[in-house]
């Protein structure tokens, strides 16, 4: 899915913008796998109960399944069209993942059994999606500036959030017992109880389109600001501190906490890189490798893309798993180093 434009509000945050070190490092291991369908277009993936990787093909209806020496099986949604996002492993076994068009939150075991949930809210257009600490699941409404709530038995619960438009993106647990997502179009960090009471948090750069966000090792939430070229930290008192990527194109989207204590993240087609940040702010980049394979596929408003990393997981194998638009999901063996760094950019 392309990002959408919103119209952003001017917002003042007490934060610092910290310039961080960073070097490009030598290449690495990537392991590419395609899929199937070239168009495919993978979006979210997770590690599954079931020692595999689990992703969803937005553009093929399809929930994939990727064994860590590659062999893929997928799935085919009932769902006409339903454009499946997000994915995340529940608490009940299976996995949960968001379905934008249909407008549906869907269940899959590990065996391949769906099940589709209709949102109460129509066209509520459903993004992240993520196991909450009450036993249930928790997603982002992104058209209707929702929060929503559904049990393990498709039971649903839906909490406004106050800022509007808000554009909510993603969402994680938090290590406060509390739910924290990020708003593309409110500019906010937002926390939500299990009760449903929202607080919301603004970022220092307005229009900054914050995506991914998750519980790193330090027990604050890190999340990505797709148009500001920064990786973001918010404490659970909702202080914030932003870190510059040496290019302000590099559009960091996916997040995840890697097994090394450090944060790892996706670079956009312009830079085509996966990145690391460690808990001070030192930022490593790798090249991906891919970018003069021909794209092949035609993707949201991008005829004839080159291929970038998209979501990321880390595997069993302790690797990290990403998806790339392309049409294939890719393995990429984790440094033991980050590097010397250099001068910031």
């Amino acid at each position: 899915m392309s990002r959408r434009a919103f119209g952003i509000a001017s917002r003042l945050g007490a934060a610092a913008l910290c310039l961080a070190a960073a070097v490009v490092a030598s290449a690495q291991t990537f392991t590419v796998y395609s899929l199937p369908a070239s168009y495919s277009q993978p979006k979210g993936i997770t590690a599954g109960p079931d020692g595999a990787l689990w992703f969803t093909e937005y553009n093929n209806n399809k929930i994939g399944r990727i064994s860590t020496g590659g062999a893929i099986t997928e799935y085919t949604l009932p769902a006409t069209a339903s454009h499946p996002y997000s994915i995340t492993a529940g608490p009940d076994g299976a996995l949960w993942f968001t379905e934008y068009h249909a407008n549906n939150i869907g269940r899959i075991t590990t065996a391949g059994a769906i099940t589709e949930y209709a949102v109460p809210t129509p066209a509520a257009f459903p993004l992240g999606i993520t196991a909450g600490p009450d036993g249930a699941l928790w997603f982002t409404e992104s058209a209707t500036n929702n929060i929503g709530r559904i049990t393990t038995s498709g039971s649903f619960v839906e909490y406004a959030i106050p800022t509007q438009p808000a554009g909510a993106y993603n969402i994680a647990a938090g290590p406060d017992g509390n739910l924290w997502f990020t708003e593309e179009a409110g500019s906010n960090i937002g926390q939500i109880t299990p009760g449903g009471v929202v607080t919301e948090f603004p970022l220092p750069t307005a229009g900054s389109l914050p995506s991914a966000i998750l519980k790193g090792p330090d027990n604050a939430l890190w999340f990505t600001e797709w148009a500001a070229g920064r990786i973001g930290r918010c404490d659970t008192s909702g202080n914030i501190v932003e870190y510059a990527l040496p290019s302000s194109v590099s559009n960091p989207l996916a997040l995840v906490a890697g097994p090394d204590g450090n944060l790892w993240f996706t670079e956009g087609a312009l830079t085509n890189r996966i990145g690391r940040i460690s808990l001070s702010g030192a930022i490593s980049e790798y090249p991906v490798g891919t970018q003069t394979r021909i794209a092949t596929t035609l993707l949201e408003n991008a005829p004839a893309a080159p291929p970038f990393p998209g979501w990321l997981a880390v595997g069993p194998d302790g690797a990290i798993w990403f998806t790339e638009a392309i049409g294939a999901v890719v393995r990429f063996s984790v440094p033991a180093a980050a590097g010397k760094a250099r001068r910031p950019f």
